[in-house]
């Protein structure tokens, strides 16, 4: 594995790889252990800001012996003023990887063919796949493998999350439903592309009967926040509470990417219940991206 730049891009094998890797640091993490990282800096470049994403790359590559520097939007000017492809061959003489966070997927796609550094997708407007490798490894560490279980995607099923399970779902073999107002769930041509046993439903209930997982996200992303007022009354029928968590199967995931927002994507009293699995499905974020940043040392 070269990049880490989508779900969609890489095999099933890299997939089992980076989850038994993640399991390994997860267990030893505070151990002494190896540093693939050591000696190395890598570029941590955020046009979007981000509380959990940065935290847990700023730690995982420290603990990995690497050091980190952080380029917000005003310093690294994604996708304005210089281009993305001049940019990325300066950095690549200076840097050992790139971890970023933007709205375009191909600008990061353009990024690591012209800098030919190990390069991580830490999400984009198309896609979040690390967020949805620590999901599944949250999932296989509580209920054992994913194969076979159905997981709910409640809310946008057009948002980069949903599109990351879509992938993930022809890969590894789990059913996959999302309930969604019409004007917000995938494409066909995308539903195509990712295969897989996937199911949209406008049935919010039909979608969550027997279910072993319900997940769902904010319903605004950054930069759609003039969207914010219409997407809340459309998308305000399709959110987690007790009601719907009695249709899923006894002892099933509730799940949430985080930051929630109480009373729209899912109520006060059902996060609260599961903060166990939504705490530790954030803390999953170290490990899994520790075990991305290993393989793609690895690889170099």
């Amino acid at each position: 594995m070269k990049h880490l730049l989508s779900i969609e891009q890489i095999s099933r094998e890299e997939i089992d790889g980076v989850l038994r890797r993640t399991a390994e640091f997860k267990t030893n993490r505070g151990r002494i252990s190896s540093r693939p990282l050591a000696g190395q800096t890598w570029a941590l470049l955020f046009s979007k800001p981000s509380t959990r994403t940065r935290v847990s790359f700023e730690v995982g590559i420290r603990e990995l012996g690497g050091e980190s520097i952080y380029m917000n939007a005003a310093d690294a000017q994604l996708g304005r003023g210089e281009l993305i492809k001049d940019t990325a061959r300066v950095l690549a003489r200076m840097i050992h990887g790139a971890i970023i966070r933007t709205y375009a997927q191909r600008d990061i796609e353009e990024f690591a063919e012209f800098s030919g550094v190990p390069t991580v997708n830490a999400l984009t407007d198309d896609e979040h796949p690390c967020q949805i490798l620590g999901d599944i490894f949250t999932i296989q560490e509580k209920l054992g493998t994913i194969g076979e279980k159905v997981v709910t995607f409640v809310g946008d099923g057009a948002a980069n999350t949903a599109q990351s399970w879509l992938f993930a779902a022809g890969k590894l073999d789990f059913e996959l439903r999302i309930a969604s107002p019409k004007r917000y769930k995938p494409s066909p041509e995308l539903l195509k592309r990712a295969g897989g046993r996937v199911m949209c439903t406008e049935d919010l209930q039909e979608a969550a009967r027997g279910a072993d997982v319900l997940y769902t996200d904010i319903w605004v992303s950054m930069g759609r926040e003039g969207e914010e007022a219409r997407r809340g009354a459309e998308l305000a029928p399709y959110w987690i509470n007790e009601s719907l968590v009695k249709l899923a199967k006894p002892g099933a995931l509730v799940m949430h990417c985080l930051p929630a927002h109480r009373g729209q994507e899912i109520d006060e009293k059902t996060l609260e219940a599961n903060a166990q699995t939504i705490f530790d499905q954030a803390e999953n974020r170290l490990h899994v991206q520790k075990a991305i940043l290993a393989e793609l040392a690895k690889a170099e």
